[in-house]
């Protein structure tokens, strides 16, 4: 199981080893797979809240930890043709410093993700119009169809005659799993606004809970350890703290840096140093069989 070193930081206790293992050239990194998730923002009377679930402490990966609706990119997601409002792949392309099928799989990963782990949909019957309500069996079976991958994304908007609302998701920042986690994720963070008339519940198999919560409140819960959380997460909740509304903080999106954020781990006088660029706070000292410092 995680425990937590700093605060609330989830850190699994394989990765002292791990880390050694690679240093000495034990280890080869898995190819990172392409994931998205979506920091979904609604206004309240003390600032925008987000919407975070918590992770089973079943699960392999992070049990046990907050964490926003994501998920893997789905390979028929970059090929079929997609019903498509906002901006252009050509854009996203660029934005996300990946070609354009690159781009269309991990938007749409991003926006199937949201339905199937929140039940939040951000598409609409036109460019300029959002679906008000995914409650209902019907609705269920298509979202469970999703989730099994039975239906791709792309058939799902042609049945329901729906488009995708790009538009509506604001790129925020990108990180990639260290070499040493037997699971790697390239994961592109989004943020976008609950939708009017829709409605947030806990539909993902893999959460125990869910909550709306400011993100001061959720740094605040990480700081004195009540919240377990990884570095991605909690880095990207102070970052949301700055905002006093959820359109302030999508206005802010086209300007972040999207250069991938990604720990090294290095020897330095007999020690395993860990960090990320850019974000000191995750530093660690590793001493050869023993915790974290």
């Amino acid at each position: 199981m995680a425990n937590a070193q700093a605060g609330g930081q989830w850190y699994p206790p394989e990765w002292p080893g791990r880390i050694r293992a690679l240093a000495s050239g034990e280890l080869t990194p898995v190819t990172p797979k392409r994931a998205a998730t979506v920091m979904l923002l609604k206004d309240t009377g003390a600032g925008p809240a987000v919407h975070m679930l918590r992770r089973r402490t079943s699960m392999a990966f992070a049990g046990g930890a907050y964490a926003y609706p994501g998920g893997g990119v789905d390979p028929r997601d970059d090929d079929r043709h997609v019903r498509w409002a906002g901006p252009s792949l050509d854009w996203w392309a660029d934005r996300l410093g990946v070609d354009r099928a690159g781009a269309q799989a991990i938007v749409c990963a991003a926006v199937r993700e949201t339905y199937e782990e929140a039940g939040v949909l951000l598409a609409g019957p036109a460019p300029d119009a959002v679906v008000g309500d995914t409650t209902g069996a019907d609705w269920e079976a298509d979202r469970a169809a999703l989730v099994a991958r039975e239906l791709s994304f792309a058939e799902f908007l042609d049945r329901r005659g729906l488009v995708m609302r790009s538009d509506l998701l604001g790129a925020w920042t990108r990180w990639i799993t260290p070499e040493f986690e037997q699971r790697r994720y390239d994961t592109w963070f989004f943020v976008a606004a609950l939708p009017e008339g829709q409605r947030t519940r806990n539909a993902s198999t893999e959460a125990d809970r869910t909550v709306w919560i400011t993100p001061r409140e959720a740094a605040g819960g990480y700081d004195r350890g009540e919240l377990l959380m990884m570095p991605p997460t909690i880095a990207t909740l102070r970052q949301l703290t700055a905002y006093g509304t959820a359109a302030e903080a999508l206005g802010a999106a086209p300007a972040r840096d999207l250069t991938p954020v990604l720990a090294s781990a290095r020897l330095v006088d007999g020690e395993i140093v860990l960090s990320w660029p850019g974000h000191d706070e995750f530093t660690k000292h590793i001493p050869t069989g023993r915790a974290p410092a």
